[in-house]
C-alpha cells in the first residue's frame, strides 16, 4: 500500500486526508497537537496520527524515509527543510505555497534526485495557474495573442453571513490574511508598471459586479509582474492579479493602516487599556473622548464605517489590555479572529474570475471570461478547504501513479499536470465557467 505523509494538520487539510484515505492509500497526518490529526484521519483503518514538531529532523528525516509522498501544509518557511530530506531520500512533494527562491534553488537537486517537488497546488496558487493556463494555451494554439489579463480571487464568507461592519469572516488563516494587508502591490496595466507601496494599497479599489456574489472590490495581490513570464504572456500590455473583498473591507483596512493598527513594531502597553493604546496611535496624551479624536485625526465622521468597524472590535474600550510588550498587529488581529472566526453553522464562499483580452490574427479581438463562485457546506467542509486542499490531493494521486513525468521544482503551468487535475475537480463540482466572444467593453480597462 501506498504512503502518503502529511504535514500539518490546519483549516484545510480535513479533505486531502479523506481523499487520500478513499483511494486506499495509507496516510500519515503529523501535526503539533496530535488531538487535531487524530480529528482529520478518525478511526480509518489506514490513518495514522503522530504528535511531531519542525524541531524534531530526526523525526522528518525518518517519517519521510518511511512514506512515497510528502504534502507539506506547514508555513511556507519549513518547506525548503522538509524539500531536502524528500531530496535525500528521493521522494517527491507537493505543497500549495508560493514557490520562493530558497525553494526554486532546490531545482537542480530535485532534478538529479528523480523527483518532482510540485508547489502552488491549491486555490491561489493553484486553481488559479491552471483555469488561466488552460486559456492561454487556447488562445495560442490558434495563433491569438493575450493583449490583457486580469486574475483576481477572494475566500469570503457568503453573502448571508457577512453582517458584520468588515464584512468578512476567516475560513483560513487568520493572522495571514491581516498580514497580507501589509503587501506592496505591483502591476501592469496598459503597458505601464504600477507600484503600489504597502500604505496605499487599500486606497482605490476596483469594483466589480460578480454573479452570484453581487458587487465586490478588488485590490491589488503582491507583485503580479512574474507571471508574465510563468504564464509565458510576453505580449500582454495588462497583467492584474487582485483580491476580492465584500465593499468596505477596503475603507476599513485603509484607516486603520493610517493609524499604524498593522504595525508589527512592539509597545509597552503594561497596564494599559484599549483606550490607552488608541491614544498611543494618535500620540494623544488624553485618551478622553478618544473616538472624536481618532475621527479628527482621520478627518472622518463620527458615523463613518472605519470608525463603526473600530468600536464594534472594541478598540476604544475603557477594558484592560492584558498585554505587556505586543505589536499592534498582534493586537488588532487577536480582536478580529476573537469576533470574526466563521461559524459552525456558516457558509464560506470562493469567488475566482479571470478577464482576458485576446487578439487574433485577422486583427479581431474578444473578451474571455473564466469564472467561479463556490459555497461550502456547515456539514461538511469550507469552500476554502476544499479549493485549497483537493488540487493538491489529486496532484499526490497523479505522482503516485506515475502521470506526472516532469521532475524538479515546478508549478501547474504545464498540461500534463493541469488539465487531469481541473478536469477531476469538475467531478466534484469545482469548476470555472468560460465564456468567449464577449465584446471588449466587458474588460475592465474600458
Amino acid at each position: 500500500m501506498q504512503k502518503v505523509l502529511i504535514l500539518g494538520a490546519g483549516m484545510v487539510v480535513k479533505p486531502i486526508v479523506t481523499y487520500l484515505l478513499n483511494k486506499e492509500i495509507h496516510v500519515t497526518v503529523a501535526s503539533r497537537t496530535k488531538s487535531k490529526a487524530e480529528a482529520m484521519t478518525g478511526d480509518h483503518p489506514h490513518g495514522r496520527a503522530v504528535a511531531w514538531t519542525v524541531e524534531d529532523e530526526k523525526g522528518l528525516d525518518n517519517m519521510i524515509a518511511d512514506h512515497d509522498l510528502t504534502v507539506s501544509l506547514l508555513p511556507w518557511t519549513h518547506h525548503p527543510l522538509v524539500a531536502k530530506y524528500c531530496i535525500r531520500h528521493k521522494k517527491n512533494m507537493v505543497t500549495t505555497s508560493y514557490v520562493k527562491p530558497e525553494m526554486q534553488a532546490l531545482d537542480k537537486q530535485a532534478r538529479e534526485a528523480g523527483i518532482i517537488i510540485l508547489n502552488e497546488l491549491g486555490l491561489d496558487p493553484g486553481i488559479d495557474h491552471m483555469s488561466a493556463m488552460r486559456i492561454i494555451d487556447h488562445v495560442h494554439n490558434k495563433n491569438g495573442k493575450i493583449e490583457g489579463f486580469y486574475s483576481i480571487c477572494g475566500a469570503l464568507p457568503a453573502p448571508e453571513v457577512s453582517g458584520n461592519p468588515f464584512r468578512y469572516k476567516f475560513s483560513w488563516s487568520p493572522k495571514g490574511v491581516i498580514m497580507a494587508g501589509n503587501n506592496d502591490g505591483r502591476y501592469l496595466r496598459e503597458g505601464k508598471i504600477v507600484d503600489i507601496p504597502t500604505e496605499d494599497l487599500f486606497k482605490h479599489p476596483l469594483k466589480v459586479t460578480f454573479p452570484g456574489a453581487g458587487q465586490l472590490e478588488v485590490y491589488p495581490n503582491r507583485d503580479s509582474m512574474p507571471y508574465v513570464e510563468l504564464y509565458g504572456i510576453p505580449e500582454t500590455k495588462t497583467m492584474v492579479r487582485g483580491t476580492f473583498r465584500h465593499p468596505g473591507w477596503c475603507e476599513i483596512l485603509d484607516n486603520m493602516k493610517r493609524l499604524g493598527l498593522l504595525s508589527g513594531e512592539k509597545l509597552e502597553l503594561s497596564g494599559k487599556t484599549f483606550a490607552d493604546f488608541m491614544a498611543m496611535m494618535i500620540s494623544s496624551s488624553n485618551r478622553s473622548g478618544i473616538q472624536k479624536q481618532v475621527a479628527t485625526h482621520l478627518e472622518l465622521e463620527r458615523g463613518s464605517l472605519p470608525l463603526k468597524a473600530m468600536e464594534w472590535l472594541g478598540l476604544f474600550d475603557e477594558k484592560p489590555m492584558n498585554r505587556e510588550v505586543d505589536s499592534p498587529f498582534e493586537i488588532v488581529s487577536d480582536l478580529m479572529i476573537g469576533k470574526m472566526m466563521l461559524g459552525h453553522n456558516e457558509r464560506d464562499m470562493v469567488a475566482m474570475q479571470h478577464i482576458f483580452l485576446a487578439s487574433w490574427p485577422d486583427g479581431t479581438r474578444e473578451v474571455i471570461k473564466s469564472s467561479m463562485v463556490d459555497f461550502g457546506s456547515p456539514a461538511t467542509d469550507t469552500s476554502v478547504a476544499r479549493t485549497v486542499a483537493l488540487p493538491a490531493a489529486i496532484a499526490a494521486e497523479m505522482i503516485l501513479s506515475d502521470r506526472i513525468s516532469a521532475k524538479g521544482v515546478h508549478i501547474p503551468v504545464i498540461p500534463e499536470i493541469y488539465n487531469p487535475i481541473l478536469d477531476q475537480l469538475e467531478g466534484m463540482d469545482i469548476r470555472m465557467i468560460e465564456e468567449f466572444g464577449l465584446p471588449e467593453s466587458d474588460f475592465i480597462d474600458n
